[in-house]
């Protein structure tokens, strides 16, 4: 995937083979539990933007990956997320009944189904990239280890906690910020992290610019999707706007405004643009992910 390839033409690709390796590493929907697999594929095939997968490759391609590694390694934390989709969508969460333009899966299925696509998925992400045949034993470990501290209560369900909580409260911006490191923030750079130790070993210095880039988009991503959340329909979004208003919790929008929110999405874009000058030209893909989070529509 060569980077004087378009940005839309690599995206395409790399989408093909994310497509194809969960195609490959997920259960077949006719094993049993039947049931259950086949609410496990509708959950995570043919939707969705796969930010985290392109994140992996882009990383990936920086730090000379190959292609397959790569593959499997974006299956896994596409699953963590798609994971996290479907328990966030359930009653007890947000209770929200479309995502992707389509019934959540406790609509289309039943909660209980739900909550057991969530707890297999995750469990499944991990036995995906621990079956990896390419890469080094001590740096396999080392991608395990990324991937369960961004998933659990240091990363992504500590900030689900911290979300469900904050429900009617008002928090200072440094306090929101903290929350959506964890949520959001958190599987977005193990996406990062992942591809590049699919590549090679990194170094301290490599690390830090990669934890600040990751830093400024997973930040930068939910700010955009407060400002989507309060300017755009249901229709765009693929799921229901303007809930997190509706059900009281802050946002960068409710804290800031609008337009305040804006100029910080951007202003984080441009971090994460400096965070890679160390990388020169060949960290291209990651710069253009910055952008398209910064600068999408949905």
């Amino acid at each position: 995937m060569s980077l004087f390839a378009s940005f839309e033409g690599w995206m395409k690709t790399v989408q093909v083979h994310v497509e194809d390796a969960l195609e490959a590493l997920l259960p077949p929907a006719a094993a049993q539990p039947a049931r259950l697999h086949a609410a496990m594929r509708y959950t995570v095939l043919g939707g969705g933007k796969r930010v985290r997968p392109l994140l992996v490759f882009a990383a990936g391609g920086l730090f000379g990956a190959e292609t397959a590694v790569l593959a499997r390694a974006a299956a896994a934390v596409e699953m963590i997320h798609a994971y996290s989709l479907v328990h966030d969508d359930m009653p007890c969460m947000d209770d929200d009944a479309l995502r992707r333009g389509q019934p959540t899966v406790h609509v289309a299925y039943d909660e209980a189904t739900a909550l057991l696509v969530g707890d297999a998925l995750q469990a499944q992400a991990f036995a995906v990239l621990a079956e990896d045949p390419d890469t080094p034993p001590a740096r396999l470990v080392a991608m395990l280890r990324v991937l369960a501290t961004a998933a659990g209560s240091a990363g992504m369900c500590g900030g689900q906690a911290i979300d469900l909580a904050s429900v009617g409260i008002s928090l200072t911006l440094d306090q929101l910020e903290r929350m959506h490191q964890l949520k959001t923030g958190a599987l977005l750079a193990a996406a990062v992290m992942l591809g590049a130790l699919a590549g090679r070993d990194v170094s301290a210095a490599e690390r830090e610019a990669l934890a600040a880039y990751s830093n400024a988009i997973g930040l930068a991503f939910q700010v955009v999707d407060d400002v989507l959340d309060a300017t755009a329909d249901s229709a765009t979004l693929g799921k229901t706007a303007g809930k997190d208003a509706a059900a009281n919790k802050p946002t960068y929008v409710s804290i800031l405004g609008l337009e305040q929110s804006q100029l910080l999405a951007e202003k984080l874009r441009r971090a994460a643009h400096d965070a890679l000058a160390p990388f020169g030209d060949k960290a291209q893909r990651l710069r253009d992910l910055a952008d398209l989070i910064v600068q999408r529509k949905a």
